[in-house]
């Protein structure tokens, strides 16, 4: 049992911090840019709205309620990115009352895309001892402490520019929102989708 909630704890973990799908990782960092250390309570929400809804398509798609073409899921994750970003742009240096329930839809839109995007590589993850419902649930909870952490250093490093370097809160999200919004624009125009 204890062996079964490491592995998919672990899996969950590094599929959020791992480099290699960084579209978690730059998601995560545009949820995280407006915000501040004093600011964890709404970050929290944030970021489990996230797994709240990559868990329920998670299970949609895993005991195929809905089923997603992987080619439209990998073409909706990086828009859903873009959107992120510009949302991010548009609202910097507004406060941030009047973000919080957009950004929450955003996220959970995110969060249920990239579920059912995930669910096919799943299914072959579960083994036949397992309980499915079960490794969903650890696997959730894997992807909840791997936002914690990319949160947590966001909001170090947004520290030290904001703090040591000066940077305004304003700059810092437009400089950084635009960089990751013009790395999602290959990503969509080049989408397998479209191909």
């Amino acid at each position: 049992m204890l062996d079964s909630f490491l592995k998919f704890f672990e899996l969950g973990l590094y599929h959020i911090i791992s480099f290699s799908s960084y579209d978690h990782i730059l998601f995560v960092a545009l949820l995280t840019l407006p915000y501040v250390f004093k600011d964890w309570k709404r970050l929290l929400i944030l970021i489990s709205m996230f797994t709240l809804g990559h868990t329920l398509s998670l299970l949609l798609g895993v005991y195929d309620i809905i089923n997603l073409n992987v080619n439209v899921t990998e073409w909706l994750i990086p828009l859903t990115i873009f959107f992120a970003a510009v949302f991010n742009i548009f609202t910097s240096g507004k406060p941030s009352d009047k973000r919080s329930f957009l950004m929450l839809v955003v996220v959970l839109f995110f969060g249920l895309i990239h579920g059912l995007g995930f669910a096919n590589a799943f299914q072959g993850l579960v083994g036949t001892s397992e309980s499915t419902f079960l490794s969903i649930i650890e696997f959730a909870i894997g992807i909840e402490i791997g936002q914690l952490i990319i949160v947590f250093c966001v909001l170090f490093i947004s520290f030290i520019f904001q703090n040591i370097f000066r940077f305004s809160t304003r700059d810092w999200v437009l400089v950084i929102s635009s960089v990751i919004l013009g790395l999602m624009l290959p990503l969509i125009i080049k989408s397998p989708l479209f191909s």
